[in-house]
């Protein structure tokens, strides 16, 4: 039986100056560039705020709009996203403690 298109709930940020926005990525705690997907709005509020703007996306338009960027992982669910690092807060950043297994389910937002 086929169910049709997986359709997420895709955070996504406004680009100054510009009509439309672009799908917000993060980095795994190993530093890999994935994108951000949720399969229930509800999750996404919960990870990211209820401030955060988000769009529904079928996975292949999600997909081709990450393949450009060299990402081609899609973290679904993750139960926490960081609000992403400035320059500043970065370069003042203590060295950070080695990740233990099993933290598959989080990523820091980049994009």
């Amino acid at each position: 039986m086929d169910d049709g298109p997986r359709i997420y709930a895709v955070p996504v940020r406004e680009l100054p100056g510009r009509p439309v926005g672009t799908v917000r990525t993060g980095r795994t705690p190993q530093g890999e560039r994935v994108g951000i997907a949720f399969t229930r709005a509800d999750l996404l509020v919960t990870a990211m705020g209820s401030d955060q703007p988000w769009e529904e996306l079928c996975e292949s338009a999600l997909r081709g709009m990450l393949r450009p960027l060299g990402i081609d992982r899609i973290q679904v669910d993750p139960l926490l996203v960081a609000p992403p690092l400035g320059p500043s807060v970065v370069d003042r950043a203590a060295p950070t403690a080695p990740v233990q297994a099993g933290t598959k389910r989080t990523a820091s937002a980049t994009t």
